[in-house]
């Protein structure tokens, strides 16, 4: 038996929206042969639902109902991406819409749709050595995590970067939208009851504010080499 196969390792990246969680994890995972495992697109999954069937995000009891018609999947393209199906469905793109967003941090409010969630990204760490980001990784989903890091950046320079990264889209969005959506969702996303955004007690922080893309890689590939010892 390989070694890989005797010792899982989790790496938990967590941080408000537009800190380039995503962006950098995935990433790293595909350096360190890694499986990335997004939790903030499995939230969006469960926010495009409520979008889908006209239930207001805000209301528990309606997002509640909508739990047990859910099935959420996931798969990893050859692009090595991963895709998220809903009832077996591919809502990959539909989910990354703006409008989502706010969807999903209303729906990751809730503590019944948190916990019907939980099982499914432990057992995912289980199974694989896995970097996972989202808000609450460190904290409440993989308390244990073998590196747990607090990735974030200016409100400022996460709207910019939000701002770009639509614009590549093609679905560009003004600028003062943006940077008061994400001074809304940091607002939502640390005040809530359930699992509120904030740094594990072990955390390492990380402000990547004025960084390259590949100046915030290289710091979090230094980091989990040096804990992991890789």
């Amino acid at each position: 038996m390989s070694q890989q196969e005797e010792k899982n390792y989790s790496v938990a990246i967590d941080g408000p929206s537009g800190a380039g969680k995503s962006t950098i994890a995935r990433s790293v995972a595909k350096e360190l042969n890694f499986v990335y495992v997004d939790t903030g697109a499995i939230y969006r999954t469960v926010g495009c639902q409520a979008r889908r069937k006209g239930v207001d995000p805000t209301d528990a009891v309606a997002v509640a109902a909508l739990l047990p018609g859910l099935e959420i999947t996931m798969a990893y393209g050859e692009d090595d991406l991963q895709r998220m199906y809903l009832n077996g469905g591919d809502v990959t793109d539909e989910i990354r819409l703006p409008e989502i967003s706010m969807y999903a941090s209303h729906v990751s409010a809730i503590p019944a749709v948190r916990a019907f969630l939980l099982e499914m990204q432990r057992d995912m760490a289980r199974k694989h050595s896995v970097i996972m980001d989202g808000r609450d990784i460190g904290t409440v989903v993989l308390p244990d995590a073998d590196v747990k890091i607090f990735l974030t950046a200016s409100p400022e320079d996460r709207a910019r970067r939000r701002y770009e990264e639509l614009i590549g889209r093609g679905t560009p969005k003004d600028y003062d939208e943006l940077l008061r959506e994400i001074e809304e969702r940091d607002y939502n996303d640390s005040h809530r009851a359930a699992a509120p955004l904030r740094p594990a007690e072990d955390a390492i922080l990380l402000d990547t504010s004025g960084n390259t893309f590949q100046q915030s890689r290289q710091q979090i590939l230094d980091i989990i080499r040096g804990r992991l010892g890789l």
